[in-house]
């Protein structure tokens, strides 16, 4: 995709649908919250109803990927079967449970008598999600922008495209007997499209880029829409010199092996060298009989890991089954190797010294900071969100796993009888700024 010097403008028909997911959106904004709840049980009953198809463009898309010689930790995202699929279901009806994100208010205050202000927590407006070779995405994507009250321009990969509108078809399909319009959602298939909907300012309120690193980069340069995302996904498990070796392995093989292709999967073991020999006495093993690859700095070659990793390999997101592990001398070391090659996505720590962990849960700037638990725990489902929209590993809000409350902004409105300014400039009358209940 960087290949491509510049991004073309947007054709009239895309121009088109953008605009009627505007127009959707809108009205959308104005559906209550039993409108909304309604609309993702139909979602969620339509895709049940539909599972046998949504599985089988599945199978279609799996046969053409691996007959093109696509890559396994690809192919393990694409893969869409039944259990699979009743986990986004289970995920659409969780999103519908959650508390309504929107009509909240967060301040309620007097600036004087009669003059009220509120402020209320509202929609963004449209979205527009770019992905690869996630089929579910369209599941929870598209169930936490109705239940938030936005329309949603998806864009997945070429590698989906008869899951993806498989999927598309029964979401619309169970929209079709709610009071929420079906156009409130739509789906781009081309290259094109996806390119040219960076150039959609004015009917798109931000872009979710979900993929590689080139693509995040890509989308980050190429528009002047507002971007949520992570480029990477470099996480790191360091086992600390005060531990659990058999917990400690539990995690570290969970974090690595459960869904290696996952951006929450680990890519760097880092190893306290007063346990070091101890830890792969038993971990070597245990990883190659997983079919983990593992490569290993030179003092943990040494201790038993047969292929070397190079300072390039510190800055991989492998997303298959391959580890890197470095041997660190201190607390202190294993902090910095991680400020140095770390992503910001998940970072955990193995340790059964508490102030050793409390010191390490404040020291590394991550979205996700994790003490005796698998990183793997870094996702909007097992957060209690229903599902997620991405990961962003920004500083500024939205912060990790983003559900509902990423997809909405806030509005101040202020009532009042008359008042102007100008009676306060003058000093005829003084603000009294009293919080009101909320």
């Amino acid at each position: 995709m960087t290949k491509l010097l510049t991004v073309p403008e947007p054709s009239s028909e895309l121009l088109q649908r953008a605009s009627v997911v505007r127009r959707s959106a809108m009205l959308l904004g104005q559906a209550d919250n039993k409108q909304r709840k309604l609309a993702l049980a139909a979602m969620a009953s339509s895709l049940e109803l539909n599972s046998g198809e949504i599985v089988e463009a599945n199978k279609q898309d799996l046969k053409i990927a691996k007959q093109e010689g696509l890559q396994e930790a690809l192919i393990a995202r694409l893969k869409l079967d039944e259990a699979k699929l009743k986990g986004a279901i289970e995920g659409v009806l969780q999103v519908a449970n959650l508390p309504d994100p929107l009509g909240t208010c967060q301040v309620h205050r007097e600036l004087y008598k009669d003059l009220i202000l509120d402020r209320i927590t509202v929609p963004l407006g449209v979205v527009g999600v770019i992905f690869e070779a996630r089929p579910d995405a369209v599941i929870q994507i598209a169930s936490l922008a109705i239940r938030s009250g936005n329309g949603a321009l998806l864009k997945g990969g070429s590698e989906a495209v008869l899951t993806n509108e498989a999927i598309m078809k029964a979401l619309k399909k169970g929209l079709k007997n709610t009071e929420i319009q079906p156009s409130s959602l739509a789906l781009l298939t081309t290259r094109k499209e996806s390119l040219s909907m960076l150039k959609l300012d004015g009917l798109l309120d931000l872009i979710i880029p979900r993929g590689s690193n080139e693509l995040v980069q890509f989308i980050q340069d190429n528009t002047r829409i507002p971007v949520l995302g992570h480029a990477d996904g470099i996480c790191h498990l360091y086992i600390d010199s005060e531990v659990n070796l058999q917990q400690a392995l539990r995690i570290a093989i969970d974090s690595k092996t459960q869904y290696p292709a996952a951006c929450n999967a680990i890519e760097t073991l880092l190893l306290h060298s007063d346990v070091a020999k101890n830890f792969l006495d038993v971990a070597i093993p245990a990883f190659e009989g997983l079919g983990v690859r593992l490569l290993g700095d030179t003092v943990s070659q040494k201790l038993g890991i047969k292929e070397p990793a190079d300072e390039s390999d510190w800055r991989k997101e492998y997303l298959d089954l391959v580890l890197s592990i470095k041997i660190v001398n201190s607390f202190e070391d294993a902090i910095e190797h991680i400020h140095c090659y770390g992503s910001r996505h998940t970072e955990a720590i193995a340790t059964t010294n508490e102030k050793t962990a409390e010191l390490f849960l404040a020291s590394v700037d991550s979205s996700g900071v994790y003490h005796n638990c698998s990183t793997r725990f870094a996702d909007g489902f097992r957060y209690g969100f229903g599902a997620e929209v991405g990961i962003s590993t920004q500083t500024l809000p939205p912060r990790g796993p983003v559900g509902l409350e990423g997809l909405v902004t806030y509005r101040y409105r202020l009532r009042g009888d008359g008042h102007i300014a100008e009676d306060f400039v003058s000093g005829e009358k003084s603000f009294s700024h009293r919080d009101l209940p909320l």
